[in-house]
């Protein structure tokens, strides 16, 4: 079987860290797992009077989403936060009530950020939503990255320091996809 894997960068900014690491990590996965790096950054700001109609993005956002057999989110922390650009595109994504393109979907939460506790907060305030939307969301391991020297290679891969790590991240996110897909 083949997998197809939605990744949501919480980051819109072309050199973030976090898409640095959601490129390094798709490289980390295995061949039948494919990934898509999904575009949030067209998606207008939710309004539920739109639910009955709503905008060419977010319809293209719920079909990527759904055809997916997993999710992964890679955010930032902003503020003790997930970044709004992110929170949009899920409110997005899981209405009008009901038709949420999220449910059910296995989902791995990570992110990056030069402060020492890494996305920590943000990673709670994702789960606490992602439970909400009825994500099965792989609990371990937590990956709370702090960017050091080294952590990237100059190809864009997860260097020598953080691939060991980041491999076992992305082997137990790959056998909770497959546990809950079959």
């Amino acid at each position: 079987m083949k997998y197809q894997i939605a990744v949501l960068i919480g980051s819109l900014r072309r050199d973030s860290y976090n898409r640095q690491l959601a490129n390094g990590l798709i490289k980390l996965g295995p061949a039948e797992f494919s990934f898509k790096q999904l575009r949030i950054d067209d998606i207008p700001l939710y309004n539920q009077d739109d639910d009955d109609n709503q905008a060419g993005p977010v319809k293209r956002l719920k079909s990527e989403i759904k055809d997916s057999q997993g999710v992964i989110f890679v955010t930032p922390e902003y503020n003790r936060s997930i970044p709004g650009v992110l929170k949009n595109a899920i409110d997005n994504a899981s209405r009008p009530y009901g038709q949420s393109a999220f449910a059910g979907k296995p989902a791995g939460v990570i992110g990056v950020s030069i402060g020492a506790i890494g996305t920590a907060l943000a990673q709670q305030h994702l789960r606490n939503t992602l439970a909400y939307l009825d994500m099965p969301t792989m609990g371990q391991p937590e990956a709370f990255l702090q960017v050091r020297e080294g952590m990237f290679d100059p190809d864009g891969s997860i260097g020598q320091g953080s691939r060991e790590f980041l491999l076992n991240w992305m082997n137990h996110f790959v056998s909770w996809v497959k546990k809950h897909n079959t």
